[in-house]
C-alpha cells in the first residue's frame, strides 16, 4: 500500500468530518474504517494492512502520527528524531534506522507543538529547547532551530509500564541473591545510599527498584524534574517537581528549592532522582541532618569520578573549601553502587563501596562487591572482596547480633 492510498483515504475522512470538533475517539475510528471500506472496494487491502492504516490514520488525527506505533511497541526503548525524514529507534540495547519518517517538516512541527502542549510548556524560536514528559511517563526531549540546524529533534526515553523490581533485576542478572540481600538489609536500616553511571546505565532503574524495600509506614518525599519514580508500593508518599522558568525567566522552582521545602515536610527520607548542579550542597545537607535512608543519582563513570564531580556541583552552589566538601560527602553518604553497561547491551551492578571517611585529605571507600570480567566472552561474575565497616545502623535493626 502506497503513501498516496493512504492519503486518499486521509482526504476521505476528511470530507467526512471535522477533526476539529469535539468528537470522541470511537467516532474518528468509525469513520475511518468506513472510509477503509469504501476504498477497499476498489483497491485490494490485505486484512493485516487494514490494521495498520487504522493505527496510522488515527495517529495522524490525533496522535503523534509515525511516532504512534513505536511509542505503543514496549521492545523499544528509546526514539530519536534527527529530522523528518530520518527516526531511529533502539532495541534491545541496539539502535535500529526506523522505516517510516514523517511527511514533511511541517508534520514534524506539529507533532512537536502537540506533544509540547499537552504538558503545559512551551517551545519556540525564542525557547528552543525543553523537557518534559508523556501521560505515561515517558521523557522526551525536544530542540528547534536554530539550536538544531536540520530542523527540529525529539529524543523519548520511554519506560516499562512495569517497574522493574529486585526480583527482575536478578533474572536479567543486573545483581546476584547475595546482592539483593545485602542492599535489602541496608535500605532497611537506613544507610544512605548513591547510585552512580553513565548515560542509559539504568541508575534510575536501580534507584526505583531500591526504593521497594523502604517500609510503608514511612513517610517519603521524591524530588525529581520529570515523574519517573512512580512509588506505587509505597502509602505516604510526596512527589515534587521543578519547573522551568517562564518566557520572562520568571516562575522557576529548582531542585535545590525543593529540597529546601522537603525539609519542612516531615520526611523520613528524601529521594533526589538526580543531582546535576548546586542541588548536592542541599542533598548532603539533607543525609547530614537526620534523613537517614535517603537516596538519590548521578552521572559519573566510577565512584572515585563520581565523588570528584560531587565536589564540583557543591561548589558550584557555594564557594567552601575542599576538605570541608569531602568532609561533608563523607558524613553524609553511606554506600556507593555504581551500575554501567556492558559491551553486551545488559546493565550490571559493578561495584559497591562503603565510604569510611576522609583519610589524608582524601575520601576512602572500602569495595564490598565488585563485577568480575570472566574469560569466557561477555561472562561476568560478581565477587566479594571486602565486608562493611560501619555496621552500626545494622546493628539498630537487628541484622547483627
Amino acid at each position: 500500500m502506497s503513501y498516496e492510498y493512504q492519503e486518499q483515504i486521509r482526504k476521505k475522512v476528511l470530507e467526512q468530518i471535522n477533526i476539529f470538533e469535539d468528537i470522541s475517539k470511537e467516532q474518528l475510528m468509525e469513520c475511518i474504517e468506513e472510509c477503509i471500506l469504501q476504498f477497499g472496494k476498489e483497491h485490494y487491502i490485505p486484512l493485516w494492512k487494514k490494521d495498520e492504516l487504522r493505527k496510522e490514520l488515527y495517529n495522524s488525527f490525533r496522535g503523534f502520527d509515525v511516532l504512534g506505533q513505536v511509542l505503543e511497541d514496549n521492545s523499544i526503548s528509546e526514539i530519536m528524531v534527527n529530522s523528518y525524514k530520518e527516526i531511529f529507534i533502539e532495541k534491545g540495547g541496539t539502535i535500529y534506522p526506523y522505516h517510516k519518517s514523517f511527511q514533511s517538516q511541517k508534520k514534524l512541527e506539529d507533532v512537536v507543538q502537540q506533544m509540547v502542549s499537552m504538558s503545559n510548556k512551551r517551545v519556540n524560536e525564542a525557547n528552543p529547547m525543553v523537557d518534559f514528559c508523556l501521560e505515561d511517563g515517558s521523557r522526551v526531549n525536544i530542540v528547534l532551530p536554530p539550536i538544531s540546524i536540520h530542523g527540529p529533534t525529539i529524543t523519548i526515553r520511554k519506560f516499562s509500564s512495569e517497574p522493574f523490581t529486585m526480583e527482575r533485576l536478578i533474572d536479567v542478572g543486573a545483581i546476584t541473591k547475595e546482592v539483593y540481600d545485602f542492599l535489602e538489609k541496608l535500605v532497611k536500616s537506613k544507610y544512605n545510599i548513591f547510585v552512580s553511571g553513565g548515560t542509559g546505565s539504568g541508575k534510575t532503574t536501580f534507584l526505583r527498584a531500591l526504593c521497594q524495600w523502604i517500609p510503608k509506614q514511612e513517610r517519603v518525599i521524591t524530588i525529581e524534574d520529570a515523574p519517573e519514580l512512580l512509588l506505587s508500593s509505597l502509602d505516604n508518599v510526596v512527589s515534587l517537581l521543578s519547573r522551568d522558568s517562564s518566557v520572562d525567566g520568571e516562575y522557576e522552582i529548582t531542585i535545590r528549592d525543593l529540597i529546601r521545602c522537603a525539609l519542612r515536610m516531615r520526611p523520613n527520607r528524601i529521594i533526589v532522582g538526580e543531582i546535576r548542579s548546586g542541588e548536592a550542597l542541599d542533598m548532603l545537607q539533607a543525609m547530614n541532618t537526620g534523613h537517614d535512608g535517603s537516596l538519590s543519582t548521578g552521572h559519573g563513570n566510577s565512584p572515585k569520578d563520581m565523588l570528584a564531580r560531587i565536589e564540583t556541583m557543591v561548589l558550584m552552589g557555594m564557594e567552601i573549601p575542599i576538605s570541608a566538601i569531602r568532609s561533608q560527602i563523607a558524613g553524609a553518604i553511606d554506600i556507593m553502587v555504581h551500575v554501567s553497561r556492558m559491551p553486551d547491551k545488559s546493565r550490571k551492578v559493578v561495584s559497591i563501596d562503603e565510604i569510611i571517611g576522609v583519610e589524608n585529605g582524601e575520601i576512602k571507600l572500602n569495595q564490598i562487591y565488585k563485577l568480575e570480567v570472566l574469560q569466557e566472552k561477555h561472562t561476568y561474575a560478581f565477587k566479594q572482596v571486602g565486608t562493611l565497616i560501619h555496621t552500626e545502623k545494622l546493628k539498630k535493626e537487628g541484622y547483627l547480633v
